[in-house]
């Protein structure tokens, strides 16, 4: 049964039949197909019946003697006409509850609890970054926890802890804020030493003295700048080294690949789709052109803050997706692609690769083994502390 034979099943009707010789009237019914679901005699001129809606209209075409009256109807229609009979009063209702729904999912006030004033209005930026502000369409737990973790990263030298919370129709944001060390006093002596054994390649100071020079090979712990100053072999003066110092570094990088590839491609074929997310069924509005493999970035539009709702907007990249059996050459490519990339994530903007080797491959089982070896130019400035000499000690000690 199809869901219109369904529907048409439900619409019933009720009819008052009134005249003489009844029995004749109901054969005449079952004489042309017409079906009696309930019947109920009055008295000896009255009968009530109910029968399908669709079959009311055969009745009508039956030329008879008898008095026919509707009584009520059930079903879809029944429906259909209490809705014309109410409709101010329905859509008034049903307005009224999806602006009510509107407006509890909108985020009014977002309250910082910490007593800093400064700290306060630093968190309020960082946040409004976020788009964690007034007037916004409240966010999932799992997207206030994104946001949360992000913040930190971003300020890890600032915030120790952070939280946000979903209050009614407010964001309720507490943190704790890293107690800072005190600044050490920039008369504190000090030196800048190596922070790996590299080459040097580049100094930059704007305090001490320079003591190694390009291209000297150093160790870790080697003094670069020097917090003391001399004259002739002989200390005129410590001060606190400033600078930096960049130098090639060199490391091993094992990486294995497997023959067996996975490879997606990009066909460059993009398509925006709405979509509404019920009790975990996904719904796509209006897509005149599906892809059958799609990689998707969802953003989300609106979210009831109850029930499982979800209205969202979804960019699709159409994508090709393919087994691939990758050759020795193609897995050695591969895994040397993968360790530049991995070199390249613990990199700053100022530090960069200089050369990858291949030291040495090995096949293990379905999979190539590749070890590399890279020259890296970064920066190994640390900071070493200058000893006092025995004169000096001897000194202080007779001062006191």
């Amino acid at each position: 049964m199809n869901f219109r034979n369904f529907l048409e099943k439900q619409n019933r009707i009720q009819l008052r039949v009134e005249g003489k010789n009844l029995e004749r009237f109901i054969k005449r019914l079952i004489a042309h197909k017409i079906s009696l679901l309930k019947m109920r005699q009055i008295d000896r001129k009255t009968l009530l019946i109910t029968i399908y809606e669709k079959d009311y209209e055969k009745l009508k075409e039956l030329k008879t003697i008898y008095r026919i009256s509707i009584i009520d109807t059930y079903g879809v229609n029944r429906f259909k006409k209490k809705w014309k009979k109410n409709r101010a009063l329905l859509l008034s209702i049903f307005l009224g509850l999806a602006v009510l729904i509107v407006l509890s999912n909108l985020i009014y006030q977002v309250e910082i609890v910490y007593l800093d004033k400064d700290v306060r209005n630093f968190l309020k930026r960082e946040l409004e970054k976020e788009g964690i502000h007034r007037y916004q369409w409240k966010k999932s737990y799992q997207e206030l926890d994104q946001i949360k973790k992000k913040i930190i990263k971003n300020n890890q030298d600032k915030i120790e802890w952070m939280e946000i919370e979903t209050v009614g129709t407010k964001y309720v944001v507490r943190v704790e804020m890293r107690k800072l060390p005190e600044k050490k006093k920039e008369t504190q002596i000090r030196h800048i030493v190596a922070k790996k054994d590299a080459i040097v390649r580049r100094v930059e100071a704007s305090q001490g003295e320079i003591i190694r020079k390009n291209n000297d090979y150093v160790k870790a712990g080697d003094i670069i700048i020097s917090g003391e100053i001399k004259l002739n072999e002989e200390v005129k003066n410590k001060v606190s080294a400033k600078g930096k110092v960049f130098g090639e570094v060199w490391y091993e990088v094992e990486v294995e690949i497997p023959y067996h590839y996975y490879h997606v491609k990009k066909t460059g074929r993009t398509n925006t789709v709405y979509t509404i997310e019920y009790f975990n069924h996904h719904f796509e509005l209006f897509n005149a052109k599906p892809f059958r493999q799609k990689e998707c970035k969802v953003n989300k539009i609106w979210e009831h803050f109850v029930l499982p709702i979800r209205f969202q907007k979804e960019e699709q990249t159409e994508v090709i997706k393919t087994d691939k059996i990758l050759t020795k050459n193609e897995a050695i490519q591969r895994a040397v692609e993968l360790g530049i990339d991995k070199m390249q994530e613990k990199l700053t903007k100022k530090e960069k690769i200089i050369d990858v080797k291949t030291l040495k491959t090995t096949q293990k089982n379905s999979k190539m083994v590749v070890d590399m070896f890279f020259t890296v130019y970064e920066d190994i400035t640390a900071y070493g502390e200058v000893k006092e000499t025995e004169e000096e000690n001897n000194v202080e000690n007779a001062q006191e």
